[in-house]
Parts: C-alpha cells; structure tokens; sequence
C-alpha cells in the first residue's frame, strides 16, 4: 500500500522521481525502490514524505482513506469557501 500511495501522490503531483528525490535529499533509486515495495523508507523519510505531500502518515501506510488538506494559513472565511467548493465538487 505505501509503495502505492508515495506513486500516486508524486504522479499527482506531477513530478518525476528525480524530482521527488531531489526534494526529499535522498537518490532516485531510493524513489524507485519505494515505489516498486522492493525497500521501505525509514520513520523519519516517512515522516517528511507525510510533510512534503500534506497527507498523514496513516493514509501513507494505508491504516486510513481519507485525504486531507492543509488550510491553516487561510482564515476562517477563506477555509470555509474551500470547504463550499469541495461539497460541490463531491455532489457532482
């Protein structure tokens, strides 16, 4: 499941596994070994890997489904018309 999870996320993201690995401080064939289950990162990597991708180490690891999003550096309001549009969004 976590192999799974940091591909998804990177290709969401729309970065290549160089980048990632540039970003994460780490070789690109430690990327690719995540991704193909072939090694597991370390708890700390798992740590900033939740980080970079503003998800929880639990939907990492695939204990839970559920997304989250980051909207601390908005206000209230701000936060609330993010929440708006998500209701709409998952109406449709």
């Amino acid at each position: 499941m976590l192999n799974q999870r940091i591909k998804e996320l990177r290709t969401g993201l729309n970065i290549s596994q160089v980048e990632l690995s540039k970003k994460l401080g780490v070789s690109k064939q430690c990327i690719s070994n995540w991704e193909n289950d072939n090694i597991q990162p370390s708890i700390d990597m798992l740590i900033k890997l939740s980080k970079f991708f503003g998800v929880s180490t639990d939907y990492l690891l695939g204990i839970d489904s559920k997304k989250t999003l980051d909207v601390s550096m908005l206000s209230d309001e701000e936060a609330a018309h993010i929440k708006l549009i998500i209701s709409d969004i998952a109406k449709n």
